[in-house]
C-alpha cells in the first residue's frame, strides 16, 4: 500500500514539476487584441535571449498585425514568478501580465497612454495571424537613389487602383480589404519608405517631406506603367494624395481620402492649423536665413503673414489649455520615433486639389468602449471636441474643393475601411464608376 501511495505521490510531483517547467517557458508566438475601434491585433514573438548579443534570458518582437504587420523591437522582456513584463520604446508602450499555470495565456495590462486590458494566447503556426493568406505578389520597386518600396499586387481586372497606408502601417494592412476590390479593379498597395520591407533612408534632408513621399508614389506608378490610376489613401496618406493632386493631377483619374482629409491634406486659410503653420514658418525662416528666396521683400511679407496666423493658432491653443488641468511638473510626452517625427515634421500646405476627389470622414469617430471609460464626463467632452474638429475640417474641405464628394460616416473608427468596410466599398465603387472611362 505504501508503495502505491509513494508511486502516486511521485507521479503527482512529476506532473506538477512538468507543469511548472512548461509554464515558465514563454518562447513562441503569443496573440492578443487591444479593444480600440474595430480591434487592434498584436503578436508577441518571444525567443531565448542571446547572451553574446547582450540580451537577457528572453528576447522578443511585437507585431501590429492590423497595421500591416509592422514589427517593433522589444527593448526588454522578463519573466519572474509568473509575471511577464516587456517594453517597446519605439511606441512608448509597456506591458505587465500574469502567466497562467498551464503556460498558455498571459493576462495583463498594456500601457501606452491610458492602461488597457490585454490577454495573450499561445499561437501555433496554423493559427498565427501572421499566416499571410492574402492573394498578392510582392515586389521591390526603386523610387530614389538606394530607396526601394515594397509593392503588393493583388491582381484583378479593370482600372488600376493604388492603396496607400496610414502612418506606421505597411501595405499588408489591406490584405483583407484589397481582394474585395479585384472584381472591378487591378489593385496595388505601397508600403511607404521607412516601414516594413521598404528602404528606410535617414530621417533628414527632406527624405520624408510630403512632396518627397508623393514623388515616391508617382515613381511606382511610372515603374508599373499605370495609366491614370485611382489612388486611395488612409490617414496621413492624405498628404501624398494632395501632393499629387496639386502638382500632377494629370497623372491620376481621381483621389480617395479614407479619413485622410485633415490639415496635412487640405489647409484651410481661414481656420489655420497650429502644427502646419509652425512647420511652414520654420521652412520660410530657414529659406530666408539661407538666402534661398527670389524676392526678399515678398519673403518678409510672407513670414509676417505666417506669424499673424500662428498667433491666432496659439491664442486658440491657450484658450483650450486654460480649461485643462496642469500636467505634473517635469512631465512631458516622449518624442516620436525619428522616422515618424520626420514625416510629421514634413507636412506642407495644400490648398488646391485639381482632380476628382472623394473624401470619407469618420464623424464622429468611434474610439471604442475603453476610451476614457473611467471618466464619463471627460470622455463626453473629448468626443464632442473630436466631432467639432472633424465636422469643421470636413466642411472646410468641401468649401475649398467644391467639386469634391464628401461623405460622413457616423461612429466609424479611424481605420474606416475596416470598421465600415461595406460603406467604404459602396462609396468607392460609386465614385470610380462616375469617373471618365479608362483607356482600354
Amino acid at each position: 500500500m505504501k508503495k502505491i501511495v509513494l508511486g502516486l505521490m511521485l507521479m503527482l510531483m512529476v506532473a506538477l514539476t512538468g507543469s511548472a517547467l512548461y509554464a515558465q517557458d514563454i518562447a513562441g508566438d503569443w496573440q492578443g487584441t487591444l479593444h480600440v475601434g474595430p480591434g487592434l491585433r498584436l503578436l508577441l514573438q518571444v525567443s531565448k535571449g542571446d547572451a553574446k548579443a547582450g540580451q537577457g534570458e528572453w528576447a522578443a518582437k511585437l507585431v501590429s498585425v492590423d497595421q500591416g504587420s509592422t514589427t517593433m523591437p522589444v527593448d526588454s522582456i522578463s519573466l519572474q514568478n509568473s509575471t511577464v513584463k516587456f517594453a517597446v520604446s519605439a511606441i512608448h508602450g509597456s506591458y505587465e501580465g500574469k502567466l497562467s499555470s498551464d503556460g498558455n495565456s498571459i493576462t495583463g495590462t498594456w500601457t501606452q497612454g491610458p492602461p488597457m486590458p490585454l490577454t495573450f494566447e499561445r499561437a501555433s503556426k496554423e493559427s498565427s495571424w501572421l499566416n499571410d493568406k492574402s492573394p498578392h505578389k510582392v515586389s521591390l520597386i526603386p523610387v530614389d537613389k538606394d530607396v526601394n518600396l515594397e509593392v503588393l499586387d493583388w491582381g484583378g481586372t479593370g482600372r488600376p487602383l493604388v492603396l496607400l497606408t496610414g502612418l506606421g502601417d505597411t501595405a499588408h494592412t489591406f490584405d483583407t480589404f484589397a481582394p474585395k476590390l479585384t472584381d472591378k479593379y487591378h489593385v496595388y498597395g505601397i508600403t511607404r519608405r521607412g516601414f516594413g520591407n521598404s528602404s528606410a533612408p535617414v530621417p533628414a534632408n527632406d527624405n520624408y517631406s510630403a512632396d518627397r513621399l508623393g514623388d515616391d508614389v508617382l515613381a511606382v506608378i511610372a515603374a508599373l506603367k499605370l495609366d491614370k490610376p485611382v489612388i486611395a489613401g488612409h490617414s496621413i496618406a492624405g498628404e501624398e494624395l494632395s501632393s499629387i493632386g496639386s502638382r500632377h493631377p494629370e497623372k491620376v483619374a481621381g483621389l480617395i481620402y479614407l479619413d485622410a482629409g485633415y490639415a496635412y491634406a487640405f489647409y484651410n486659410e481661414k481656420r489655420g492649423d497650429m502644427m502646419v503653420d509652425m512647420i511652414d514658418l520654420r521652412n520660410k525662416l530657414s529659406a530666408f536665413l539661407a538666402g534661398n528666396i527670389e524676392d526678399p521683400k515678398q519673403g518678409s511679407l510672407d513670414i509676417q503673414a505666417n506669424l499673424a496666423q500662428l498667433g491666432k493658432d496659439l491664442q486658440g491653443f491657450d484658450k483650450k489649455m486654460a480649461s485643462m488641468p496642469s500636467p505634473p511638473k517635469g512631465s512631458h510626452p516622449p518624442p516620436p520615433p525619428p522616422i515618424i517625427g520626420a514625416i510629421m515634421g514634413g507636412q506642407q500646405k495644400y490648398t488646391q486639389i485639381k482632380c476628382p476627389v472623394l473624401a470619407i470622414y469618420a464623424d464622429p469617430h468611434d474610439y471604442g468602449p475603453m476610451f476614457m471609460k473611467d471618466d464619463p464626463a471627460a470622455r463626453k467632452k473629448a468626443l464632442d471636441d473630436d466631432k467639432d474638429r472633424t465636422t469643421a475640417q470636413a466642411n472646410a474641405f468641401q468649401a475649398g474643393i467644391p467639386s469634391a464628394h464628401v461623405v460622413l460616416l457616423p461612429n466609424a473608427s479611424h481605420m474606416i475601411y475596416k470598421s465600415n468596410e461595406a460603406d467604404v466599398l459602396r462609396e468607392m465603387n460609386a465614385f470610380i464608376a462616375g469617373l471618365p472611362a479608362a483607356k482600354p
